[in-house]
């Protein structure tokens, strides 16, 4: 069905570059579908994407790896997101190919004239820092960490945690902030469409995954002027720069990350700086940098 659409699409659209996600099922399904054409008498070359699902989980059951491995080794050209995931795929794939690193951009216009609105005084008193996290609250994400952190912070000064998101692991952390006796400071909202409307509003983001592959999340923070505590996990390094946008620890290391989420909070001016540089390093993944690499790549193929 899927390569029967992809087809059909690339006929009908008179596409000069199939740009597919994730190696299965798209990218498969793509090098069929360019066979197909071949076969009609139309040449198409094809550009898988990694963006870590394929290669982190589905490459650790070694029934998809001969698929995988097809796939990525027969693409006209594949990019990853990050340098991490193109590691991750050498390392557990017979690839035998150039991957070229192209990270994840992000649309800075959705950013640029928002401020911090009503939806703020709904979770913390003016003089209160709020603490944000965004994930699917899946056990990767660690959001039991999260609220450790928070708790850490908390003894030391007044602050609201506002946890975005829903999943598998969301009954067992509300069971945790009551077990803390923290149901009062710690806000869940589930799932929203409009991210960016609560993350102008926050003040630090903490983001302790056991893995990210790029690290989206911590960069739309950034984005919206938050400085971020992240592991240093996977692609979370090249997205966030220690020291400058938030800093980065050890998984699991939650004693460091509250010490770090203090040192931003303990005055106006510091939190200030951090936030200006959150900003900045947003930039370097902003749509207008990222996008000439896409197309230098699509014009090495059709020209």
């Amino acid at each position: 069905m899927l390569t029967s659409k992809l087809v059909t699409v690339a006929k009908n659209e008179s596409l000069a570059v199939l740009h597919v996600h994730y190696a299965i099922p798209h990218a498969s399904a793509a090098y069929m579908a360019k066979k197909i054409l071949e076969y009609e008498g139309v040449h198409i070359p094809i550009i898988c994407t990694l963006h870590g699902t394929d290669i982190t989980l589905l490459g650790k059951d070694a029934s998809f790896e001969p698929v995988i491995t097809f796939a990525i080794n027969n693409s006209d050209a594949v990019t990853a997101v990050s340098q991490s995931l193109a590691n991750d795929t050498f390392a557990h794939f017979k690839v035998n190919r150039k991957l070229n690193v192209i990270p994840n951009f992000i649309n800075l216009t959705r950013y640029e004239h928002l401020k911090p609105n009503g939806l703020r005084a709904r979770f913390a008193h003016e003089s209160e820092p709020l603490i944000m996290h965004v994930s699917n609250f899946r056990n990767v994400k660690r959001v039991d960490d999260v609220v450790r952190v928070f708790a850490g912070v908390r003894e030391k000064l007044k602050c609201q945690l506002l946890l975005i998101g829903d999943g598998p692991e969301r009954s067992n952390v509300e069971e945790m902030c009551r077990s803390l006796g923290m149901c009062e400071d710690i806000h869940f909202f589930g799932k929203s469409k409009n991210i960016e409307q609560f993350l102008v509003n926050g003040d630090l983001f903490i983001l302790p995954s056991e893995t990210e592959s790029f690290g989206l999340a911590a960069l739309e923070a950034m984005a919206a002027g938050m400085p971020v505590i992240s592991s240093n996990t996977g692609g979370l390094p090249e997205v966030n720069e220690h020291g400058f946008s938030g800093y980065l620890c050890d998984v699991g290391d939650t004693e460091r990350m509250t010490d770090y989420a203090l040192e931003i909070l303990s005055s106006n001016e510091k939190l200030e700086r951090f936030k200006s540089n959150a900003r900045e390093q947003a930039k370097k993944f902003s749509l207008k940098s990222v996008l000439p690499r896409y197309l230098e790549l699509y014009n090495s193929l059709v020209y």
